[in-house]
């Protein structure tokens, strides 16, 4: 009993057992014998932290503490917020992943559902949950993974990493939640090859064994664990869209990438034209980058021309799509039905044939707002750049492709080439850019600014799905936190602020969702309930 109560993390203290602890749980002489309390504990812990050479290194120690104790890691990352966010999740966590089967030490509570043997659905999220009441699943096939593509289950670390976002911004209890991941198997060669591999070494199943593989692992666990919150992550192009189609209205399903980036892109364009004074039925928008997250979240804000009162036809007017054939248009037959939605037709233009690079659009369209999602490093050349803002005061540039090195161009080239004028949020963490007397601040449109305030508005209201309405509730709740009149601020708040944001969001959506009456219980105080289901990292 007392070497089990030392292997749970969601019960063991370590050295901050009192000596009346030890004796009455019969853990005398298995520490040390000095008490310490949780602030030398983690005082203790953030100078081993330090003491780590590499960012991957410092990620593995951190692991370490999470493994042990809960507690312990959240009252450490929540002092740390900024400092640890890359490291615990992105970018590091790309590291993480790649390097996953090769340091695995600890499964870290997931449960990992194989295609080969679905019989055993059931039994292995009741294993994972161990009694536990799961309100909160992150679920990843990890085809998609933004950025570094198919990683079969070595994936399972980007639920993890969301999971521990939820917790750190939010205050999610950790002990009701659960990542999992859906092995059909993997196209990455590499994998496949290494003898240390731990996932399933055939390639991807997909069609109607995949569907049916999914539809079980959804259908065991809304049936295994009630009020539950099901997160998607990473799925590829080809399924995410069609998987939240298949299940939002059936259950409470989110789906980050098409979702969440969309909700923090709008987020971002809103307060950009907070700072211009502009009107969102004034601009151009144009994606660089046309799969999952592109059209996601062009369809987000797309979404918000409708809640203006456009019709379907006079929304779309205002949106372009370039992927790697060029600016999408209808008679293209490869087009999967997200891009569609927003294909041009080739009589809008004198010369469509010429309309194949990222240039060539940007010259003809004259574009307010640029989004990228390419994963293509470099391609916001100074050229395509200093075109764009010579046809608008303020452009909206926002090169969210991540990590570092596939971003589509840095923030201080896009400020230098604009003279200031850019209004710029990135995907990656970037530093301050001082240009002519001005110092700019760089918002990071990162998903974790959104979906962990969402996710803690959802749960606190009981809510019975996750609609549009809640979800724009959610962009206008972040947007409006900018500060307008600031020179040079950021058009996204902080992540060094990101509690108190995500309480923000969790107020908006929950406020939306008893509005709307879309609620299992009656909540009649949306900040009181918000404060009920909040966890706080405390012995």
């Amino acid at each position: 009993m007392s070497y089990q109560l030392l292997n749970d993390p969601f019960q063991n203290k370590g050295t901050a057992f009192t000596t009346a602890e030890r004796r009455s749980l019969g853990l005398e002489g298995l520490l040390p014998p000095y008490v310490q309390t949780l602030d030398q504990q983690t005082e203790q812990a953030y100078a081993q932290f330090q003491a780590e050479a590499t960012p991957l290194a410092k990620r593995r120690f951190l692991m370490t503490i999470f493994n042990e104790n809960r507690v312990l890691f959240y009252k450490l990352f929540s002092q740390h917020v900024t400092e640890f966010m890359p490291i615990v999740y992105d970018p590091v966590i790309a590291d993480s992943i790649e390097h996953y089967s090769s340091l695995f030490v600890d499964p870290q509570g997931a449960a990992f559902l194989s295609i080969d043997d679905p019989e055993a659905i059931k039994a292995s999220l009741t294993n994972a949950a161990a009694g536990r009441d799961i309100r909160l699943i992150v679920v990843t096939d990890a085809e998609g993974i933004l950025g570094i593509g198919d990683w079969g289950t070595n994936g399972v670390d980007i639920a993890v990493g969301k999971l521990m976002v939820y917790t750190a911004a939010a205050g999610i209890d950790p002990s009701q939640v659960l990542p999992v991941v859906l092995d059909a198997g993997t196209n990455n060669q590499t994998l496949l090859n290494s003898p240390r591999y731990l996932g399933n070494r055939h390639e991807r199943v997909t069609g109607k064994r995949y569907d049916a593989f999914v539809d079980q692992f959804v259908t065991t666990a809304e049936s295994l664990f009630d009020n539950l919150y099901l997160h998607f992550e990473d799925f590829g192009r080809d399924h995410a869209a069609n998987l939240l189609a298949k299940y939002r209205d059936r259950y409470t399903i989110f789906n980050d990438d098409i979702q969440g980036t969309g909700i923090i892109t709008l987020a971002a364009v809103l307060g950009a034209l907070n700072v211009s004074k502009q009107s969102l039925l004034d601009q151009r928008y144009l994606c660089f980058g046309a799969g999952t997250a592109g059209a996601g979240i062009a369809k987000r804000v797309y979404d918000e021309y409708l809640q203006h009162g456009l019709t379907p036809a006079e929304a779309k007017s205002h949106f372009y799509l370039v992927d790697r054939q060029g600016l999408l248009f209808d008679d293209d037959a490869t087009l999967t039905p997200e891009q569609r939605e927003f294909a041009r037709s080739r009589t809008e233009f004198n010369h469509p044939e010429t309309l194949t690079t990222l240039a060539a659009v940007v010259s003809a369209i004259h574009p307010t707002i640029l989004v990228g999602t390419s994963t293509q490093p470099g391609t916001f050349t100074e050229a395509i750049i200093r075109d764009m803002a010579a046809h608008t005061e303020r452009p909206i540039i926002l090169p969210l492709s991540n990590p570092t090195k596939l971003a589509e161009a840095s923030a201080k080239d896009l400020l230098t080439w604009t003279d200031g004028r850019a209004l710029v949020a990135t995907g990656i963490p970037a530093d301050d850019v001082t240009l002519n007397g001005v110092t700019y601040q760089i918002g990071q449109a990162n998903n974790a600014l959104i979906y962990p305030g969402l996710g803690l508005g959802v749960i606190a209201s009981t809510a019975t799905t996750l609609n549009d309405t809640m979800l724009s509730a959610a962009a206008h709740s972040l947007g409006g936190l900018v500060d307008p009149d600031q020179p040079g601020a950021a058009i996204l708040p902080p992540v060094t602020q990101l509690n108190q944001f995500s309480t923000a969001v969790a107020k908006a959506v929950a406020q939306s969702a008893v509005d709307q009456k879309l609620t299992r219980t009656a909540v009649v105080d949306v900040s009181q309930a918000i404060a009920d289901t909040q966890w706080v990292p405390e012995y």
